[in-house]
């Protein structure tokens, strides 16, 4: 079996699908990718048993076949070489690669490619077509937000919430929450699943190049990301969402506006003062003047700012995490924000002040941490 590809658009293909690639594989098999050689199309494959990525690269060749080739050796091979055409001579018997470039000979040893599992397929789907960059701002403004306690597995993916009106992205930790929603993507009918951190991590990495439409084809246990030539398809988590509309107060009179970029640098500046156990920084407002503080009592260290803002409501005093708070101040990209309170031991909710996008909502939650008087 013998195919010629060029070095560049491999290794780019590789790249891709290598995110998917895991250090403690429970099969010795996963340590590879997978080829599938179908004349003039090379079909690469790459799994960790809840993840498989696929993509296609053209090559020139007259064969078909399969082979599993190791992963971490091949790709430290082409990272060093210029772009040109390789030439990859396969033994079908004894499973050896050479592969032959400018500068000479290379060869390794493959593994039967039969014994690679079999990319799932998902049975009795429903479909939902969404706009990459819709699906890739989804995944930006809410990963941050989900949670990693083992313990509860539920919160450590992104839930997505599908109806004939809108789509719409939740994830919390239980001390941040985010919902985004977009009403340019609608499913058939309704339905609910939770996507792990891997997969959107993945996505998060190979959508930015893509233009068009990721079409989502989703059952009870598998969700399948089909665009231009790659496919990915993952387990989705199982089990029960919190009911997260329960924790978003909807009484909120105390409403501040501030310039997003000035509050954001104020509270990464003040919170290298504050207490390294808590990042407790404290916000202060009175009319319309802002006054963001924290202090360290361990080590005397304390700082203050004071910013001036739009507010309606009573003066308050208010203390976050202010690692959480810049967090979401950061994933946000509008000119102005909109902090909602209604007292100092409720959560409050940030929101971009003007919409930048008719068809996505962004509401970001914070639970405030106590004062420490």
């Amino acid at each position: 079996m013998k195919f010629i590809v060029s070095s560049t658009s491999l290794l780019r293909q590789l790249q891709e699908v290598s995110g998917v690639l895991s250090s403690n594989n429970s099969l010795p098999i996963l340590d590879n990718f997978l080829f599938d050689i179908d004349k003039n199309e090379l079909k690469i494959s790459a799994s960790d048993l809840e993840t498989t990525m696929t993509t296609v690269v053209g090559i020139e060749s007259k064969d078909s076949g399969n082979i599993a080739v190791p992963a971490k050796l091949l790709l430290e091979t082409l990272k060093t070489f210029a772009d040109q055409p390789l030439t990859f001579t396969i033994d079908e018997k004894k499973f050896g690669i050479e592969i032959i470039s400018d500068y000479g000979k290379y060869k390794l040893t493959g593994h039967d490619g039969q014994e690679f599992p079999k990319m799932p397929v998902v049975e009795s789907s429903s479909t939902l077509n969404m706009d990459a960059s819709s699906l890739l701002s989804a995944i930006n403004k809410t990963i941050f937000a989900s949670g990693n306690d083992e313990l509860r597995p539920v919160m450590s993916g992104v839930y997505c919430q599908l109806s004939p009106e809108n789509v719409i992205f939740v994830a919390t930790d239980a001390h941040k929450l985010v919902r985004y929603s977009r009403t340019d993507a609608h499913a058939e009918a309704a339905s609910s699943f939770i996507i792990p951190k891997k997969p959107l991590n993945l996505l998060k990495n190979t959508l930015p190049g893509v233009t068009g439409m990721v079409t989502i084809e989703y059952n009870n246990t598998n969700a399948l990301f089909s665009f231009d030539n790659t496919k990915l398809i993952c387990r989705l988590i199982d089990g029960k969402y919190p009911n997260y509309e329960a924790v978003i107060p909807k009484e909120n009179p105390n409403k501040l506006t501030i310039d997003r970029v000035s509050f954001f640098n104020s509270i990464r500046r003040v919170s290298i003062f504050s207490n390294k156990t808590t990042h407790q920084v404290r916000l202060k407002i009175a009319g319309s003047e802002l006054s963001i503080s924290a202090e360290d009592l361990d080590f005397a260290n304390e700082a203050s700012e004071r910013l001036t803002c739009e507010f309606n409501g009573d003066d308050m005093e208010i203390a976050f995490n202010s690692k959480f708070l810049a967090e979401m101040l950061s994933n946000l990209s509008c000119e102005n924000v909109t902090l909602e309170m209604s007292a100092p031991n409720r959560a409050g909710i940030l929101t971009p002040s003007e919409k930048e996008n008719q068809a996505e909502e962004i509401l970001m939650l914070v639970m405030p941490v106590m004062l420490n008087n």
